[in-house]
């Protein structure tokens, strides 16, 4: 049985972070669309299907290339949302020792002891300089 599978697999994309993304969203639509009102579960559940179908066509697909471009995008795109998270709770930890300013001219993140008073702050990115009081 495992060899007829791997044999049916060969060659198609497989499980990718994108698919298992996608299934997860669609198992919590499925489960969401239980405690709905009849007219709005019937739609839910629809869209719920879909998009796991969406999910196995990923999975058996032997574009390799187009479903590995996608895969990047949202690993990407994930990467960005897990640095912003990252740096809003560094950020939070640090408040009490630090102040945060953004950059006037490349908006990068600077952090400043607090209680110095009115302070220069140079950003180590783009090198404008600007005053501010911490």
């Amino acid at each position: 049985m495992k060899q007829k599978f791997a044999k049916f697999m060969y060659g198609r994309y497989g499980l990718d972070e994108l698919s298992k993304f996608i299934s997860y969203v669609s198992l919590l639509v499925l489960v969401v669309s239980m405690f709905l009102p009849q007219p709005a579960k019937m739609i839910v559940f629809i869209a719920a299907v879909l998009t796991l179908g969406n999910a196995y066509f990923r999975i058996f697909s032997k574009n390799f290339e187009k479903r590995r471009t996608e895969n990047a995008k949202f690993l990407r795109f994930r990467q960005r949302i897990k640095d912003r998270f990252g740096l809003r709770r560094d950020m939070w930890k640090q408040r009490k020792e630090f102040r945060f300013f953004k950059c006037p001219s490349c908006k990068s993140v600077l952090r400043v002891p607090k209680g110095k008073g009115r302070i220069r702050i140079v950003c180590k990115k783009c090198g404008t300089a600007f005053e501010k009081k911490t």
